[in-house]
């Protein structure tokens, strides 16, 4: 496979990123220690959404339409998430001072439905609250993305319909938009433009959905 050369997630190497802290279910590990069980059902099965949130001068942008996205995607997954938003939250911003963190700065959260009881999809068989975990990294985007541009093809994977997947979910189940970045790498393109069963644009295979300023 071609090596992608640049993209929309594309950033700087910072040093700092190899001694953060991540919070797992509200306890702290550094990074080299962080751990999720080969039960997790995000493991097992992708079973799980996520946001990403964008830090600027010590607060997460938008994050109040993030958790609003994330518990109704829990809801719709009939995941219950046994801590509030305003509990999450404070997850959120304890992890940002505990890793001194005020600027520049990408946070990963997941959450999954847990650990499940064996490798099985039936969500019955789940024995634990979902794991949530919040990874927080220094992320600059590299100036000459921004200057160069990117390369797209429209790649033939789609966003398929709601009762498909539902594409308003932003679940952890990314097999659609991984295989639409292996065509668009194999093209010597950037990103993969992806369209709607209606071959309207929907999506490029790496950013965010549209009307949404983070990802």
């Amino acid at each position: 496979m071609t090596k992608q050369t640049k993209g929309t997630h594309e950033y700087q190497d910072d040093p700092r990123n190899a001694t953060i802290r991540i919070d797992i279910n509200g306890e702290l590990f550094a990074r080299e220690e962080a751990r999720v069980s080969v039960f997790d059902s995000g493991f097992v099965l992708g079973d799980g959404i996520w946001e990403g949130l964008r830090v600027h001068h010590g607060k997460v942008a938008f994050l109040d339409l993030h958790l609003d996205r994330l518990y109704e995607g829990a809801k719709a997954l009939d995941m219950d998430m046994e801590v509030t938003p305003q509990q999450l939250r404070e997850r959120i911003y304890r992890v940002l001072e505990e890793n001194a963190m005020h600027e520049g700065v990408h946070i990963r959260l997941m959450v999954s439905r847990g650990i499940k009881a064996t490798p099985y999809q039936d969500p019955r068989i789940t024995i634990t609250p979902p794991t949530i975990v919040i990874i927080p990294e220094y992320k600059t985007p590299k100036p000459e993305t921004l200057q160069a541009g990117l390369k797209l093809f429209t790649v033939h994977v789609r966003r398929g319909f709601p009762d498909v997947q539902d594409p308003k979910l932003n679940s952890h189940s990314k097999l659609n938009c991984i295989t639409a970045c292996i065509q668009a790498i194999a093209a010597g393109a950037d990103e993969g433009l992806m369209l709607d069963p209606h071959l309207i644009a929907a999506i490029w295979r790496d950013a965010c959905r549209p009307g949404w300023s983070t990802c």
